[in-house]
């Protein structure tokens, strides 16, 4: 069997982006059971309701939804379990400071396969406030306005 490589997106926390700042980002690889691998290369999983804890020296992932394999039998895994995220003890020590000191969270970005193994994307966070979204979306859509009237502009359009 061919060795699988280069990076397959599995799922995506699109959300993540628009309510938090993000400060930092680390990937890291997760302990998996064959059936979550299984669902997971058939493209199925959710990390809206996901977050990252460190608890006593280990890193954890909670509240990722990964479906049951459609295939499974008996043996098949819990959609919502803890999951262990495998980090070195320098990049969890250094999480682990920085939320203690500074109020941050782990918040999952994107799942992909990563050469034939799954791996998180997951960000030290900041959560925004409502005032800071609405300055965002203002933002955006103002820096889409002016590209449209340059656009025009170029065309000879008024």
């Amino acid at each position: 069997m061919a060795k699988e490589t280069g990076r397959k997106l599995v799922a995506q926390n699109k959300k993540a982006r628009h309510d938090y700042h993000i400060e930092d980002t680390f990937e890291a690889g997760m302990v998996l059971t064959g059936t979550e691998v299984k669902s997971l290369r058939a493209g199925r999983a959710s990390l809206v309701d996901g977050f990252g804890e460190i608890e006593r020296g280990e890193a954890w992932l909670l509240g990722v939804h990964i479906p049951e394999y459609t295939q499974g039998t008996w043996t098949n895994h819990e959609t919502r379990r803890r999951r262990k995220m495998l980090l070195n003890r320098s990049e969890i020590d250094r999480i682990e400071r920085r939320i203690t000191e500074k109020g941050l969270t782990i918040v999952p970005l994107s799942l992909y396969f990563k050469d034939g193994r799954a791996k998180v994307e997951i960000a030290l966070a900041r959560g925004k406030k409502t005032y800071d979204k609405r300055h965002a979306i203002a933002e955006r859509t103002a820096t889409r306005e002016a590209e449209r009237d340059l656009g025009r502009r170029l065309k000879g359009i008024h």
